[in-house]
């Protein structure tokens, strides 16, 4: 499909991007839960291989470099707003990376419909800090966004977490405990390994990481894998 223009050329997201219209409408009630799944594993056209999913994926730095180095490896990464959706989704199509697709949703809601146990790597990075006391719940890391990423990765897979807000990082911080502390702990934390596809010095390389270095921010993150 194709796009209005943006800064003098038109984005084209043919067969690369998807939107909340292309998916299967969500059954009514009383409908079992698996009624509702979506496996975006097929979307691809090795969906035997690993499959990560990328939460907010921006302009589609981290997708355009990491794919590449990972030929063998699908990765989905989420985008809720339209510009950047676009933008990432005809970036992909022109550097013809076979193994990338983008889907033009609200990725917390979306999780709710993959199945148990497809994806091996969950990504998080910069994620809207939304500082307001008032508008926390709009946060994507919670207990539920918790819940929903531990039923989804494989067994030992990873929820990568990077962030440069501090009030952010604290929240965070609360919600690991409850979920990496104890005999019964859900995740293992584990310290954060940056991607083969990072510059040195960079954590993950993304367009909001190199902005947020000029402006001199410091960035926290964390590794939790599944137990």
């Amino acid at each position: 499909m194709s796009f209005g223009l943006a800064r003098g050329k038109q984005l084209d997201t043919s067969g690369v991007g998807f939107t909340r219209e292309d998916l299967p409408p969500i059954p009514g009630p009383g409908a079992p839960a698996h009624a509702q799944w979506i496996d975006p594993r097929a979307w691809f056209e090795h969906p035997e291989r690993p499959f990560e999913l990328e939460v907010g994926s921006g302009k589609g730095t981290f997708l355009v470099q990491q794919a590449q180095l990972q030929p063998e490896t699908n990765f989905l990464g989420i985008e809720y707003a339209g510009e950047f959706f676009r933008y990432a989704a005809d970036r992909i199509r022109r550097n013809a990376i076979p193994n990338v697709k983008l889907l033009y949703h609200d990725a917390t809601e979306f999780i709710r419909r993959v199945p148990d146990e497809v994806v091996t790597v969950l990504h998080l990075y910069f994620p809207d800090p939304w500082p307001k006391a008032k508008h926390h719940k709009r946060r994507s890391l919670n207990d539920a966004f918790l819940e929903q990423a531990h039923r989804i990765l494989v067994p030992r897979g990873e929820l990568r977490i990077v962030t440069d807000h501090p009030d952010y990082w604290a929240w965070m911080e609360e919600h690991f405990a409850r979920w990496t502390v104890g005999e019964d702990a859900r995740f293992e934390r584990l310290p954060f390994t940056s991607p083969d596809s990072a510059s040195e010095g960079e954590v993950v390389g993304t367009n909001f990481e190199r902005k947020y270095v000029r402006e001199g921010r410091e960035f926290n993150s964390a590794v939790l894998k599944k137990r």
